[in-house]
């Protein structure tokens, strides 16, 4: 985690100068600041440092992953790394609702926005719990 909150915490710098930057310059060329920009790169500055902090705080509370260790062997980060689906249709329908929802905000249907979003909450809902429904039996059992 030492190097995650690093690089976020790096961008983020660089993100805080840049929102300054940008101010500054469009504030010179037209006699005011362009807020969309400015705004926009403050709030991903904010969203890099929200993501560096979390990283750090983490990091604080957890032992040394191999990849933090410099005298670490590429063994030590052997064994399992977690359970992936093999196949799912679930992205697919989260997907589908999501650009539902999108197309209800662009044409500003608000009904289309609310049915689009429901979709959403289902569609993550099973993504989820998509092996925990009891349909699918595991070789334990």
């Amino acid at each position: 985690m030492k190097t995650e909150w690093r690089i976020f915490l790096i961008i983020a710098g660089f993100l805080a100068g840049a929102t300054v930057l940008y101010g500054a310059w469009t504030a010179g060329e037209s006699g005011g600041i362009e807020w969309v920009g400015t705004v926009a790169l403050l709030l991903s500055f904010l969203l890099c440092t929200m993501c560096g902090g979390f990283f750090w705080f983490v990091s604080r509370r957890i032992d040394l992953r191999p990849e933090d260790r410099p005298d670490a062997e590429i063994a030590d980060g052997a064994g399992e790394v977690g359970f992936f689906s093999p196949g799912s249709y679930w992205p697919f329908g989260l997907a589908l609702a999501a650009a539902i929802a999108g197309m209800g905000l662009v044409f500003w249907q608000l009904w289309l926005v609310g049915a689009g979003m429901v979709a959403v909450v289902f569609g993550a809902c099973g993504l989820l719990f998509e092996y925990y429904t009891g349909t699918r039996r595991t070789a334990e059992h």
